[in-house]
């Protein structure tokens, strides 16, 4: 077991993330406050823990498993410089955990959990810097980084340092490096889908087009990009937009429904549902998104917050509807607040604006 002389920031930083603890969790695992982890962490080798912190490090340290002292030893071990990092690449035994970890990272992810997905994912991408892998670990250092950009799209961090946007260009620059074509591909998707939320309507709607036909994709992320045009148009404040949106998400439908894509047919109800209330037929949006509640798949906060913000939309353009839309858009926005969810919050507020919500 490795022995600490004595604690620093970084130390204990190391054994945080070895022992797979967020900072609030490895604070109440300690007994300090969560802003005094925060401080040695920022401070790193510079700072000195107190002599009874130091005890409480040496113990937690001496408790853990074999595992996590081992991966606490390569963390400290590790060193920023690119000569460093090349000597300390991936082992055996870190690839099937690193593995396994990618997929309790997208679960954790599914739920918005994303503390706990952030944690799992930001200890193999700190570890193990893109010089020091080698063409295994960059595979899986490039899929760590577009679950990082889904955990970050999902929060609203969209573009600018620390945000999803940087998350995805990096994975496309590592799946291009392997010539993963596919992966390339449904990097381009997921950037695409970030223009979009940004508000770039005609622009991600040509991306989609252009990738709605690209044999690089499956064809299941091919009619996600198909209906994912008629999102952008159905925003698009053009009478032919919407017509035109209708009828590229209806053949999106046809194509989930024919590759028994059951979520994805589910969320193109969704969609329809408010394609049909921007051309101001609510009768069919209301039946559109009962079809999308009553085949959902799943009951993740991200789910529930867009049917519900979907249906208190259609509740709230008609003035008989207006006092139930106003409840269902209530509940939606406290989900959301709930988890995080920003870009979900910020597309709430739009509607209570554009709808006169008090």
């Amino acid at each position: 077991m490795t022995v600490v002389r004595r604690w620093t920031g970084a130390e204990a930083r190391a054994l945080r993330m070895a022992l797979r603890f967020s900072v609030r969790g490895f604070a109440e695992h300690l007994g300090v406050a969560a802003r005094t982890v925060s401080k040695w962490e920022a401070a790193g080798a510079a700072t000195f823990p107190r002599p009874e912190t130091q005890a409480m490090l040496d113990t937690v340290l001496s408790r853990a498993d074999g595992a996590a002292q081992q991966v606490f030893e390569m963390l400290c071990r590790t060193d920023a410089s690119p000569s460093a990092a090349a000597a300390w690449r991936p082992q055996g035994w870190e690839f099937e955990t690193w593995t396994d970890d990618l997929e309790r990272a997208s679960v954790a992810l599914s739920r918005q959990d994303f503390g706990s997905a952030s944690v799992l994912l930001e200890r193999w991408l700190m570890r193990f810097p893109e010089a020091g892998v080698d063409e295994r670990g960059g595979y899986l250092r490039a899929r760590s980084l577009i679950l990082q950009g889904g955990i970050r799209r999902d929060q609203g961090r969209l573009v600018g340092p620390g945000s999803a946007r940087a998350s995805f260009l990096a994975a496309r620059e590592g799946f291009a490096r392997l010539g993963i074509d596919s992966r390339v591909a449904q990097t381009d998707l997921g950037l695409v889908v970030l223009e979009e939320m940004g508000g770039d309507l005609e622009s991600s709607a040509r991306g989609y087009r252009g990738l709605s036909t690209d044999e690089r994709l499956s064809e299941r992320d091919r009619a996600l990009a198909l209906l994912w045009v008629g999102t952008a148009l159905s925003k698009v404040p053009r009478p032919d937009a919407a017509q035109h949106a209708l009828t590229t998400m209806a053949a999106a439908s046809e194509a989930f429904e024919r590759l028994d894509e059951a979520a994805d047919w589910s969320v193109a109800q969704q969609k329809l549902a408010l394609a049909h209330r921007a051309r101001g037929d609510l009768g069919q949006a209301l039946a559109f998104i009962d079809l999308a509640e009553r085949n959902r798949i799943n009951d993740s906060p991200l789910q529930l917050v867009r049917l519900n913000s979907a249906r208190a939309h259609i509740l709230l353009t008609d003035p008989a509807t207006r006092n139930e839309g106003a409840q269902v858009i209530d509940r939606a926005r406290e989900m959301a607040a709930l988890h995080g969810l920003r870009h979900q919050l910020d597309s709430i507020r739009r509607i209570r604006t554009a709808m006169s919500v008090a």
